[in-house]
């Protein structure tokens, strides 16, 4: 007796069924293997890699240390490649390829990391990288930075010390001829901020970049805002006298009340007599305190006083004023 067509189709059905889930999944494309430099000049990397089975084209992907760019590069269905973009002499880039078919691109292929010559004459061969760099305690100058030496095949002849600050951006700090530096505190408000180290060969070659340090976190206080002007003006000068014009300004939203004027004499200049304000003065350091009349300086006001007295070897104008406590702009 012959099987119902509806049960017949039904059967087939799950066998096909059966049959594709049995069917191994395509494989990923695998990513490229050994990735190594075979040439380098100072505006060229040439890489080298094996080949993925099934690719048909290949992408090199590179940075440039301490730095947000990414450049990317398709160079075809090839296993080396000599690179030109963006590359410049004394720079530590990174690159990474991987392989390309019709479904996408593989995973990335090791990371080989060079720094690029300075010169193609001479000495073409930078030093090794410093090793272990380390903070290696606290100091009120910096921060105190140590490393292991690297190694020249002519000779090493010094280290550059670098602030990064976290972004895009790096400074050189320091230098020094060994192993040991304080760095200067530095603050960023940006990303992750920290110190590396290169050694440096008298070629002008540079390492690649130690590993990083995060200092101590730095923080400023913004110095408090100038609320008081004084214009200094010297209305008649003679040799071993002088006449000046001391004008405050308050820049206040209040005003000043029973004002004192403390000013850092910028010369030698002696006070033998002041109108519009009381004088006193001790070595260099002028006190002017307002009269009855003009004791409050209105929000915004201003003040003159007049002083005359005696000079030898200079009659600059003062270097600092201090207006009931809180210091002045010097015009």
């Amino acid at each position: 007796m012959s099987r119902p067509r509806k049960m017949l189709a039904s059967t087939l059905l799950v066998a096909a069924l059966v049959a594709v889930a049995a069917r191994p999944a395509a494989a990923a494309l695998p990513a490229p293997g050994d990735l190594h430099v075979t040439a380098i000049t100072p505006v060229s990397v040439t890489l080298s890699w094996t080949a993925s089975e099934g690719a048909t084209d290949y992408q090199v992907n590179y940075t440039q240390a301490f730095n947000d760019v990414y450049w990317s590069q398709p160079v075809g269905n090839v296993t080396t490649a000599t690179i030109t973009g963006y590359i410049s002499p004394g720079r530590q880039y990174s690159f990474r390829v991987s392989a390309k078919d019709a479904s996408g691109y593989s995973a990335s292929s090791n990371t080989v990391t060079v720094v690029t010559p300075v010169s193609t004459t001479g000495d073409t061969t930078p030093p090794s990288a410093p090793g272990n760099l380390r903070i290696t305690g606290t100091s009120p100058d910096g921060v105190p930075l140590a490393w292991d030496a690297a190694a020249d095949d002519v000779g090493i002849a010094g280290y550059d010390v670098y602030f990064f600050d976290g972004w895009y951006t790096s400074t050189v700090v320091g230098s020094a001829a060994g192993t040991t530096f304080v760095a200067p505190f530095r603050s960023s408000s940006l990303g992750l901020p920290s110190y590396y180290v290169r050694a440096r060969d008298a070629a002008g070659n540079v390492s690649i970049a130690s590993n990083t340090v995060r200092g101590p976190v730095v923080t400023t206080t913004p110095p408090p805002p100038q609320l008081c002007t004084v214009a200094y003006k010297s209305t008649s000068e003679w040799p071993g006298g002088f006449v000046a014009e001391v004008t405050v300004t308050n820049q206040r939203t209040t005003a000043v009340d029973n004002w004192t004027l403390v000013l850092t004499a910028g010369g030698d200049q002696r006070v033998t007599s002041a109108w519009n304000a009381t004088v006193q003065q001790a070595g260099a350091t002028i006190t002017l305190t307002g009269e009855r009349w003009n004791r409050t300086i209105a929000a915004g006001g201003s003040v003159t006083a007049g002083m005359l007295g005696r000079w030898t070897a200079s009659n600059a104008r003062p270097t600092a004023a201090v207006l009931n406590g809180a210091a002045c702009t010097v015009a």
